[in-house]
């Protein structure tokens, strides 16, 4: 008996296949084999409603979707068709969740089968439970489908409708998503606090304090710090006590303000004064280990500790689950099975011994708000853990199942005992307070807070300890400061605490926070500044426009509520159809909101930002902000964060560019001008005759403010010509580029395009543009050159290796689409259902040889896009909407040019199933989930 086995990616193929008897075949879907059309060129010509071309679901047919096999699936497709072929049997063996039984309901609707189907599911690939697995098979669950199509759909009609709306009142290009435009809201909303923020300065004094204390029998000083508390029995004013809407202290608060100068006068009257212990107090605490990882807690603990983004933990977690070494990734739960709290225990008794072993086995409840899967907490796969030693892993995989062992581990080891210390001590009418704290038994610390593997390694740093004092002594005064605070705005939102407030609102779902953040980013609603999320002007105006006109939208109580509904249409407690209805076809339902507001949008007030503390207007533009003045518009800075645009800056801006003086040699004007990317020299009046003026950027670190005539100089007489290259005697030049300082050797034109060959290398630290030698040109240009990826990203992410073809290397990259994989001037999207880790260069070739086959398609193609410009408004509409509204989640169509249009008309035609009936439920997946 044969049996064909389909998961999703190659990698768990391989995993799995290893753990299954022969007869046994498995392959992989490469992710969904089916979608909703990213465009209205993807949609079939025999569907002929603009609506339902539009949407890619048919509204007033009960929400029929279309649904098209993508043209990367076609050969997907058939390869299954073709296994099926000589199959008795058909195991769909996807992920354990939503979107796993929606792939599964796809693959049966497009393959057909005529032999006996199972649904194999299992939340680790191990021998074990992929034995357990076969043996318990099961049916799709259509409930499971229907609501995750439920969501697909929902995704696509806030997307779809609203986004349009954006680009006709604000500007082309914006996208809007059921939960993408929530969490932007709540960046905006952080945003608007720090605006309304006021800072308020309080002063305190520290105390260098030192007691006698015999530790080896001999008599040394220990030395300690104390903080002023109370003074004349008042407590003392922090930053807890200040209105941060006014800067001062709250009303009703009973405290002491200090000033400077009062706190200078009572530095110099305690200074030499006699300090005596009043009271000692010693408490003794425990601390549990935290429960094991959820997505979400994967996902900021990841963030804090190892620096990863979103999408990068869940890049690297599916990685490792694929391969066998984590539990299935994407779960709310923090359960464990008895097999895994047996191996945690295991372990501990192994690694630190039998007394950091909890006496009785510790289970976690869940209380995430809206828990959905049946799966355990993310943990080491299988019976026994490995070590993260004995996996082999390196890079990233080493670091994030390290995280997971760790986190698992100490689970089931025994709670931290702690005493905390505290002494008050009195100086005349002042009182200090010194804190301490004691570890009296380190329990689960050494595995986890401490992160060491070695029972008796150190662990200073989770103690403040205080030297032995009793009642009565008298301390001496070393060193006392005065110093200043001043109270600081609330934090912006990392990505950790942006996908904590999410969960914690029951805003979508962990597992799609990595896209919804990625999207975010890509779309220009928020920059990501260090590890801050830092939302844009264009973001302020997007939700202002949205909270206006479409309040439930942004609303996070109503995003939740939508949440509760689609488990309930999982569990079968709420019927789907008249939900969607409701939702968008309603009295009041998202489709009527729009027709009925649309014309009391006025464009110009969707433009304007309303700041009530700035006289100025202003206003988004599609290349971004400016400030409208009756001298001319004034571009905004792009990385200005929208907290920091006050008075005193909209003043400086209107003042326009400040002139440094004339040139020398020309008496044309030189000034300082701040444009969108930053400050930069212009030389000379922008005239009829002169209507592009040089101009220069200023280099990082170079002061606008102080930059000097003759520096200006240098920087203006860019590019520089250093010499003539030894070696082909044509010319090294300096200059400065949108991306910084550089060396530019010109190399003449490629014989085969005739264009220019040039030779770059970006200076080094150290190197100044303006003085560069020509001998230290020659130097870096014989240096190998840096591949850089986008965003500017130098190293890649991974060395495929050398391509068979030409030897040139063959690296993956990460770029604001994701992952990439890059071979000379062919860049290729890594296939889908991969990862980083797991393409081969078979497939790297593969993606490349495609991509490069479409590039000269494109090219062939020309004369046709010059025709198109006089096609009909239909064909019009089908480019513009490229841009997939529902949050960019196509890139592919995103990246397509109009002038393919017939070819993947004729493509589609041949790659696509017809309209598929409503009572069968369908849903979308990527591994990095589309966005909300």
């Amino acid at each position: 008996m044969s049996t064909l086995v389909i998961v999703e990616s190659p990698t768990k193929a391989k995993t799995i296949r290893n753990y299954l008897p022969r007869g046994y075949r498995v392959e992989a879907s490469m992710g969904h084999v089916r979608d909703l059309p990213q465009s209205t060129g993807d949609v079939p010509a025999s569907i002929t409603d603009k609506k339902v071309r539009e949407l890619g679901v048919n509204v007033e047919a009960n929400f029929e979707p279309i649904y098209l096999v993508p043209k990367d699936k076609a050969k997907v497709v058939k390869a299954l068709k073709d296994a099926l072929k000589s199959a008795d049997e058909l195991v769909l063996a996807t992920d354990e969740d939503r979107e796993g039984e929606s792939i599964s309901w796809h693959l049966l609707q497009l393959l057909k089968p005529k032999v006996p189907v199972k649904r194999m599911v299992f939340h680790e690939i191990t021998e074990e439970a992929i034995q357990e697995a076969i043996q318990n098979c099961r049916q799709v669950d259509e409930r499971l489908v229907r609501a995750q199509e439920t969501r697909r759909i929902l995704d696509r009609l806030v997307g779809y409708t609203l986004s349009p709306l954006l680009w006709k009142k604000i500007a082309y290009g914006l996208s809007a998503g059921r939960v993408q435009s929530v969490a932007v809201r709540v960046l905006v909303g952080r945003e608007r606090e720090r605006r309304a923020f006021r800072k308020g300065s309080y002063w305190d004094l520290k105390a260098l304090l030192a007691v006698e204390a015999e530790p080896t029998g001999k008599k040394v000083k220990s030395e300690f710090e104390a903080k002023l508390v109370t003074l004349a029995g008042r407590k003392l004013a922090t930053g807890a006590d200040f209105d941060e809407s006014t800067g001062q202290v709250a009303a009703g608060r009973n405290v002491v303000l200090l000033s400077e100068a009062e706190a200078r006068a009572l530095q110099e009257r305690l200074s030499d004064r006699q300090w005596t212990v009043t009271e000692l107090e010693e408490r003794p605490v425990t601390r549990k280990p935290s429960p094991p990882f959820t997505t979400s807690t994967l996902q900021q603990e990841s963030n804090r500790k190892l620096g990863l983004s979103a999408r990068d933990t869940m890049r690297t977690a599916q990685s490792l689950y694929e391969q066998g070494y984590i539990t299935y990734m994407r779960t709310d739960s923090v359960h464990l099975s008895g097999q895994a709290i047996a191996a945690a225990r295991s372990c501990v008794e192994v690694k630190y011994g039998a007394p950091y072993l909890s006496p009785q086995p510790r289970q976690y409840t869940t209380k995430s708000k809206g828990a959905q899967e049946a799966h355990e907490a993310i943990r080491p796969a299988g019976s026994t853990f490995r070590t993260p030693q004995e996996t082999g892993l390196r890079g990233r995989e080493f670091q994030l199942y390290d995280l997971i062992w760790k986190r698992t581990v100490a689970t089931q080891m025994a709670e931290a005992r702690q005493t905390q210390i505290t002494v008050q001590i009195q100086v005349e009418d002042a009182g200090f307070r010194a804190s301490g704290k004691r570890i009296d038994f380190p329990g689960f610390f050494r595995a986890y807070v401490e992160g060491s593997d070695d029972p008796d390694a150190a662990i200073e740093d989770q103690e403040v300890i205080l030297p032995p004092m009793r009642s009565g002594d008298h301390p001496e005064c070393q060193n006392l400061d005065a110093i200043g605070h001043e109270t600081q705005p609330p934090a912006r939102f990392t990505e950790a605490s942006l996908v904590k407030t999410l969960e914690s609102e029951g805003i979508g779902r962990p597992s799609t926070y990595a896209s919804i953040i990625s999207t975010i980013i890509d779309k220009g609603y928020a920059q990501l500044v260090g590890s801050a999320l830092i939302p844009t002007f264009t973001a302020f105006a997007v939700t202002d426009l949205l909270e206006k006109h479409f309040p439930d939208i942004v609303d996070p109580k109503f995003t939740s509520k939508m949440e509760q509904t689609l488990d309930d249409i999982a569990d079968g407690d709420t019927e789907w159809l008249p939900y969607l209805k409701e939702f968008y076809l309603g009295n009041t339902g998202l489709e009527n909101q729009v027709k009925d507001r649309e014309n009391n949008i006025d464009p110009k007030d969707a433009r304007t930002i309303h700041f009530n503390d700035l006289a100025a207007k202003i206003r988004i533009s599609k290349t971004g902000a400016y400030i409208e003045s009756e001298g001319g518009n004034i571009n905004l800075p792009r990385d200005l964060p929208p907290a920091d645009l006050n008075a005193e800056k909209v003043e400086t801006l209107l003042k326009g560019p400040n002139k440094l003086g004339l040139h020398p040699e020309t008496g044309e004007p030189i000034y300082v001008k701040l444009g969108p990317y930053g400050h930069y020299l212009q030389l000379g009046d922008k005239t009829d005759e002169n209507p592009k003026p040089k101009n220069v950027s200023l280099p990082k670190g170079v002061n606008p403010e102080t930059v000097a005539m003759e520096q200006a100089l240098g920087l203006l007489s860019l590019p520089r010509t250093l010499g003539m290259h030894p070696d082909t005697g044509r010319k090294v030049q300096a200059a400065i580029g949108p991306y910084g300082p550089y060396i530019v050797h010109d190399l003449g034109k490629d014989e085969e395009t005739g264009k220019p060959k040039k030779d770059y290398r970006s200076l080094k630290t150290g190197d100044d543009v303006v003085t560069i030698s020509f001998e230290r040109a020659l130097e870096m240009l014989a240096q190998p050159k840096a591949v850089r990826g986008k965003r500017g990203a130098a190293k890649p992410l991974r060395e495929v290796g050398v391509h068979p073809d030409d030897g040139e290397p063959v690296n993956i990259y990460d770029g604001p689409y994701g992952a990439y994989i890059k071979h000379g001037k062919v860049n290729a999207s890594v296939p889908e259902g991969q990862t980083v880790e797991s393409v081969t260069m078979d497939m790297a070739v593969e993606a490349l040889s495609a991509k490069a086959g479409t590039k000269s398609k494109g090219r062939k193609s020309s004369k046709t896009a010059t025709k198109s410009k006089s096609t009909p408004k239909s064909t019009s509409k089908a480019a513009k909407s490229k841009s997939a509204p529902d949050g960019g989640t196509a890139k592919t169509t995103a990246q397509k040019s109009s002038t393919a249009k017939t070819a993947a008309k004729t493509a589609a035609k041949k790659s696509t199933t017809k309209t598929a009936a409503v009572k069968k439920p369908t849903g979308t997946r990527k591994k990095v989930q589309t966005p909300e």
